[in-house]
């Protein structure tokens, strides 16, 4: 099985970009979306084979998570019981064997930036704990159905110095706060693997987000906030994990990269 998670930052600008041409020659069995951000109704016709299945939310040209897979889904669940669950941030997914999510966490902000960033980052932290509380239900709910749970998305926060080129300039900063990068430690700690670190143990990155400004990308001076989180039976069975790093600032799809697992 090979699955993806993608911010696509827009799947029309993404389409214009060539994500139909990386979605045919990555041959995904399943795929993670983030930040469609689109309505449902006007979505370009680019998934082929798959089966879409889709929650774009409430907020117009926002947001929006969607799962492609190569078989019909048994059941799908949009949010998770939180006040957020109208903005389309989670979707769940079952298919035989296997549970998947995307996850599009809330950006953030400091805590002491103004009343914005403030009203930002109190509405981060507060969708944060509820899904912490909400995980346990999800990994039970799963295993009940005799499958595996693989939780994949947009975290928008770099959990280690690895994660995150200059780690050392963005200690105050949101998506590497002490606060955040705890919460996403205790998440792994309710028995969720982070795969790709898994396979990457001791090496920066791999990134998967660059700022469109200035020379991130040139420089690969990126963030690792997108990650593919399983159970441990699933994830012992991953045998590769690759950010699709495009080749060139010119030839981005979008400011993430797709994160790419193969299991076995």
């Amino acid at each position: 099985m090979r699955a993806a998670s993608f911010n696509v930052n827009g799947i029309r600008a993404a389409t214009r970009r060539g994500f139909p041409a990386w979605l045919e020659a990555r041959d995904c069995d399943i795929v993670a979306l983030q930040e469609v951000r689109c309505p449902e109704a006007d979505l370009p016709d680019v998934f082929g084979g798959y089966r879409l299945t889709y929650h774009q939310g409430s907020l117009a040209g926002r947001n929006g998570v969607a799962v492609l897979s190569r078989q019909e889904p048994l059941a799908a669940r949009r949010g998770f019981g939180h006040a957020s669950d109208d903005e389309g941030r989670y979707l769940e997914v079952d298919l035989p064997g296997l549970t998947v999510a995307s996850l599009y966490l809330p950006k953030g902000d400091v805590a002491d930036g103004g009343d914005a960033a403030r009203t930002r980052y109190e509405r981060k932290m507060d969708f944060m704990a509820a899904f912490a509380d909400y995980l346990p239900t999800a990994r039970a709910a799963a295993a009940r159905r005799g499958g595996d749970y693989l939780l994949m998305g947009d975290f928008n926060i770099a959990h280690q110095p690895a994660d995150i080129k200059n780690w050392r300039a963005n200690q105050k900063s949101s998506g590497f706060l002490p606060e955040e990068r705890e919460w996403l430690g205790g998440v792994l700690g309710q028995g969720l693997v982070d795969v790709v670190r898994s396979l990457h143990e001791g090496e920066s990155g791999p990134y998967s987000w660059w700022s469109w400004r200035g020379k991130a990308f040139d420089n690969d001076a990126g963030w690792r906030i997108d990650y593919q989180l399983a159970t441990p039976d699933l994830a012992a069975t991953a045998t590769s994990a690759a950010t699709d790093r495009d080749a060139s600032y010119a030839k981005r799809i979008s400011d993430h990269s797709p994160v790419v697992v193969d299991y076995a």
